[in-house]
């Protein structure tokens, strides 16, 4: 659904004519070679799986062309931003920036936005990891002109109802909820509800509490099991960063599994009670942080790493094909 042009849409259409028309052949280029890689995994059994950010930015398309769909102020900057509240990590909070949903205008339309949103990823992907999924239940609304996400406050998210429309409209949807950070039980009822998977990280396993959900006795067969990801530092590059005795604690966790680290986290992942285990090939080949993809936070020096072109392929599929035999997998 596409709102009417405002003039200064009309004047960039036809000032930027040439590098519009640029962008969208790079698309489609973009698209012809994506639908033939995904038609290859099809044919050989593999899944894409994809990941749905709940935010889009504030410059995007998105929020030039339907602003009403967006809390913004006359002059279209956002009124209400995104973020999370002040913990243990951050005492501030995050500040995203991201504009905040106008949800009752969305329910309204019977999420259709949201529903070519996500229509478009199931193109793409054979499964969505929705990333920030708690913001569905509640989110964190932060003034748009303050500093800090100090001043925010909860807002209930549409929760079920925009989860029964999408649903409803992309039978055999299916869907991944990343459910990092404190998580409460209305959230969790909420991805239950839907039978949905959630996220674990051996990374996070290690702080030696009994009840911690990440710990490998504490993990439960819908989950998505990652040893660390896009997020994280390489589990070597983690691994090499604790203290001696943080690091003598993993091994000794990890103990069963042999004493050579990160081989010892990725057994233990296979071993696990998780339906779906996913480690990063940076921590296959046993690289340190300098693999490390993306540092939360920062602006610079992220999503460059490549896989070598010399990279033991041969190597790798046999470790896999043993962990796979080893553990039933």
């Amino acid at each position: 659904m596409v709102t009417s042009q405002c003039p200064i849409q009309r004047i960039a259409r036809a000032s930027l004519a040439d590098d519009i028309e640029f962008h969208v052949w790079l698309q489609y280029q973009f698209h012809c070679q994506w639908q033939a890689l995904r038609a290859h995994c099809r044919q050989r059994g593999v899944l894409l799986f994809g990941d749905l950010p709940l935010y889009v930015s504030h410059d995007s398309v998105d929020v030039w062309l339907q602003p009403e769909l967006f809390l913004l102020n006359p002059d279209g900057m956002a009124s209400s931003v995104a973020g999370v509240p002040p913990d243990y990590f951050a005492p501030r909070g995050q500040r995203w920036g991201n504009p905040i949903y106008r949800w009752e205008r969305h329910q309204e339309t019977g999420f259709n936005w949201w529903i070519d949103r996500m229509r478009s990823q199931t193109r793409l992907f054979d499964i969505v990891r929705i990333d920030h999924f708690r913001g569905l239940e509640a989110y964190w609304e932060v003034p748009g002109d303050a500093p800090t996400a100090e001043t925010g406050q909860w807002r209930p998210g549409p929760g079920s109802a925009l989860l029964d429309a999408l649903h409803a409209n992309l039978p055999g949807l299916r869907l991944v909820a990343e459910d990092l950070g404190t998580i409460t039980s209305a959230v969790d009822a909420l991805r239950n509800q839907y039978q949905m998977p959630g996220i674990r990280v051996l990374q996070f396993a290690f702080d030696g509490h009994e009840d911690n959900p990440h710990a490998p006795h504490n993990v439960v067969p819908n989950m998505v099991l990652y040893t660390g990801t896009h997020d994280n530092d390489t589990s070597l590059g983690w691994f090499n960063g604790l203290d001696a005795d943080a690091r003598q604690h993993v091994r000794h966790v990890l103990s069963e599994y042999g004493d050579e680290f990160p081989r010892s986290l990725i057994r233990c992942a296979f071993a696990s009670a998780a339906d779906t285990v996913i480690v990063p090939l940076q921590d296959l080949l046993g690289l340190d942080s300098a693999a490390r993809i993306n540092t939360p936070g920062t602006t610079v020096g992220n999503w460059h790493w490549r896989l070598p072109a010399n990279w033991p392929a041969a190597a790798i599929s046999e470790t896999l094909g043993d962990l796979i035999e080893r553990y039933g997998r």
